[in-house]
């Protein structure tokens, strides 16, 4: 098939280009990220993202800024300064994130750090885990029968502790809830929502590795949390589904076809230490 040519906007030197990655398959990048990839001249990437998606970009040297509970974390401010030094150095520089920059990805932190520097920036929107991770493991989101709304919330605050959020609201709020960051946590979010009033056998879903080849889908109640969670290997990314529209997974698993792309890299990228 013959496909039009697609012509990217210019990427200045001295700019910075906020980028979501999406949820891991390379397949769901978008072809603004795509193109990013290839125009960048260094790469500050989260830790999750994968080797496959960084071998698109053979030409640009790479700074791992990850901040992963329990590892390394490079603290948000130094990020933040790190993109305006490199910008003004006048390179292209890209920051990387693992789904969307604005989801739980601190991407608003960074454009405003770098609107107040005067730093040019664009804003590159990614496939969010909470959409295509669970669309990968055969989950909808909202079905008119089901489920009409649906809310989206962090698992864990800045200090790696349980989010301080209204449960009540919450649990009231959403037929279907969706928590990023959440593995380390899951089995004291249950609590809080069965102690918000949802029922002890609503089902829940636990997505480890969304949309990739290693992809895991595990099914409990909310009564079951504590003990599905001890059998998440430690490490494991790992989505969280409440809601009634998980019932519909055992229609749709056998069926869906989920095979993520793969990616033949030209050259291996050029790794810095920062």
């Amino acid at each position: 098939m013959d496909f039009p040519r697609l012509v990217g906007p210019a990427f200045d030197p001295g700019s910075v280009w906020l980028v979501g990655a999406g949820p891991g398959d390379p397949g769901l990048l978008t072809l603004h990220a795509a193109y990013a990839l290839g125009q960048a001249e260094i790469i500050l990437h989260d830790a999750l993202i994968s080797d496959a998606i960084l071998s698109m970009a053979p030409a640009a040297r790479l700074e791992m800024a990850g901040k992963r509970a329990g590892g390394i974390r490079t603290q948000q401010l130094r990020i933040n300064d790190r993109l305006i030094q490199l910008a003004r150095q006048g390179l292209r520089v890209v920051r990387l994130k693992g789904g969307d920059p604005l989801v739980f990805g601190r991407g608003g932190e960074e454009a405003l750090a770098l609107a107040a520097a005067g730093i040019p920036f664009r804003i590159v929107p990614g496939i969010s885990a909470g959409i295509g991770g669970t669309a990968a493991a055969g989950i909808p989101l909202t079905h008119r029968r089901l489920a009409r709304s649906v809310a989206f919330a962090t698992g864990h605050d800045s200090s790696g502790e349980l989010a301080d959020v209204d449960w009540a609201a919450l649990s009231r709020g959403s037929e279907v809830l969706v928590f990023y960051m959440a593995r380390r946590r899951i089995a004291q979010i249950a609590e809080r929502l069965i102690q918000a009033g949802r029922a002890p056998a609503e089902p829940m879903a636990l997505i480890g590795n969304a949309t990739c080849s290693n992809q895991d889908v595990r099914i409990c109640t909310l009564a079951e949390a504590a003990s599905a969670v001890a059998n998440i290997p430690p490490g494991t990314p790992t989505l969280v589904l409440v809601g009634p529209t998980i019932a519909l997974r055992p229609l749709l698993a056998d069926w869906q076809q989920i095979e993520p792309m793969t990616v033949e890299p030209r050259t291996a990228p050029v790794r810095a230490n920062g």
